[in-house]
């Protein structure tokens, strides 16, 4: 297991920021050498700490459409059932599993409010899906 020093932190989150940021760019942003860079992406890679990098596609995080996080509450064993059949959603971008109240948590994005009640409608006609919750995200901070 990896732990994180200051300079890891501040690493990943200017990668969070632009992943595909050359080293000698993340060098004069953090104020270290390019070798200390590269010594510590590897070091992150290697561990497991980081594993890879990524783009935002604007369709996914950009202001058009309508984004929101739905709890799902699920009966008995159908779990693997529910996830099976959200999976098949294109409107579908990220599911979790939880504990606490909500079995599971998904991200959803459709193009506009019509299609997100029916995406809305389709979720919540998956048999073993028992109650669920739904936030519209207004923004990203």
């Amino acid at each position: 297991m990896h732990i994180f020093d200051d300079l890891d932190r501040r690493l990943v989150a200017v990668l969070r920021e632009d992943g595909r940021a050359p080293v000698s760019k993340l060098s004069s942003i953090l104020g270290v050498s390019r070798a200390t860079v590269q010594n510590r992406l590897d070091r992150l890679l290697e561990s497991g700490a980081v594993l890879g990098f990524t783009i935002r596609a604007r369709q996914d995080h950009g202001p058009d459409g309508v984004h929101a996080i739905m709890m799902i509450e699920v009966s008995g064993q159908s779990t693997t059932s529910v996830i099976r059949k959200l999976r098949g959603l294109p409107e579908l971008r990220q599911l979790h599993s939880t504990n606490g109240k909500w079995d599971l948590v998904a991200q959803l994005s459709a193009a506009s409010l019509p299609d997100f009640d029916r995406v809305l409608r389709q979720v919540r006609s998956v048999e073993g899906i028992t109650n669920s919750e739904t936030s519209i995200l207004l923004s990203s901070v």
